[in-house]
Parts: structure tokens; sequence; C-alpha cells
């Protein structure tokens, strides 16, 4: 009987570890669904009209969901405001919310989370965070100028880190955009391969 109900317990959890997994692989293609779509709108697009005409789609890293990470979220309260430095003389005021606390391949990391001060004054953005990083895979595999992640403020002391959702900064498209560069101290030391790639036309 106890075999029985261990076996049982057993099958229920591969179950929902595989109903997890599906989950975290369906939204990760809606988010590469969207983004394309974003891309082959003229009305969206980073991308110039000669490129636009020739889009197709974007390239991705293989979806891979040990890219979804359960980071401990430290809020840090009585930040200052400061200027971001980005691609060119504009320097959009952001503050730092918190701080993301994650191990991968057996290596400890911390990344800082920023707040856009302007972005929070439009309702839709009003719990919109930002992680601007870099790793080993930049100028490489992924854009050498690093790339982004979009979060939410988070309920509990945990956040979702999910770099199948990493892109590209626009200027990885053009260089008609301004876009922050990564602070130094949100650099992985290791090869995140997971997200968008870098541009090729």
């Amino acid at each position: 009987m106890k075999k029985l109900l261990f076996l049982m317990i057993l099958i229920l959890s591969a179950s929902q570890l595989v109903a997890q997994k599906s989950s975290k692989m369906e939204d990760i293609v809606v988010f590469q669904e969207h983004l394309n779509s974003e891309f082959a709108n003229p009305e969206e697009s980073p991308l110039t009209a000669e490129d636009i005409k020739e889009f197709k789609a974007l390239q991705f890293f293989d979806i891979d969901t040990s890219f979804v990470i359960e980071a401990e979220f430290v809020r840090t309260p009585y930040e200052s405001p400061f200027a971001m430095p980005t691609t060119t003389d504009r320097t959009p005021i952001y503050v730092k919310y918190g701080e993301a606390y994650f191990d991968m391949e057996g290596k400890s990391f911390k990344l800082n989370i920023y707040q856009n001060q302007e972005l929070i004054t439009k309702a839709e953005y009003v719990d919109y965070l930002f992680i601007p990083f870099t790793d080993a895979t930049n100028g490489e595999t992924s854009y050498g100028g690093g790339r982004y992640l979009d979060l939410r403020i988070p309920t509990g002391k945990n956040i979702t880190l999910n770099f199948n959702k990493a892109y590209n900064p626009y200027c990885a498209y053009s260089g008609r955009y301004s876009c922050p560069i990564p602070p130094a101290e949100n650099n992985i030391s290791i090869s995140i391969p997971a997200g968008v790639k870098a541009y090729k036309k």
C-alpha cells in the first residue's frame, strides 16, 4: 500500500513538472510570436523600411526552460534617481528598485533592477521594471551591446528572470535610436544562450 501511494505521488509530481514546463514553453512561444509581429509592423518596428520588406522572423536561441530562473528579490528603498548612460546624449532618469540574486552553473550572480521614472507615470507601466545586462554571448551569438529583460514588481520575495525573453535594444537594428547601456555591475560572466540572437539581415 505504501509503495502504491509513493508511486502515485511520484507520477503526480512528474505530471505537474511536465505541465509547468509546457506552460513555460507556451509563454515563451507567445513572446516570440508577439515580437516577430511587432517587428513586421511598419508602425511599430525598429527596422528600416528596406529591412522590413525582407523581414521574416527574428533569430532566437532554442527555448530552454532551465533559463527560467526563480531569483531572490531584495527591495532597495531610498535609492536616489540617476541619469542612466545611453548610446546618445539622452540621459533618462532611473532609480535602482531592487536586486535579484540567483545561481547558475554553480556560480552566484546579482543583477540590479531599475525603474524608469518617466514610464511609471503611465498607468500601463506603473509596475514596470527593467534589467539591462551583458553576458559571455555578447559580440558572438548575441548583440554586442547587451540585452534587456522586462519585469513587473513582484508580490513576494522571489522574482522570475526568464532569459528566454531577453531581447535586443533597438540600437541593434538601427542607429537612429538611443538605448540604455547595461551597467558594468550587471555583467553575467557566463553565457546565456537564450532569448533573441544578434540581428542578421
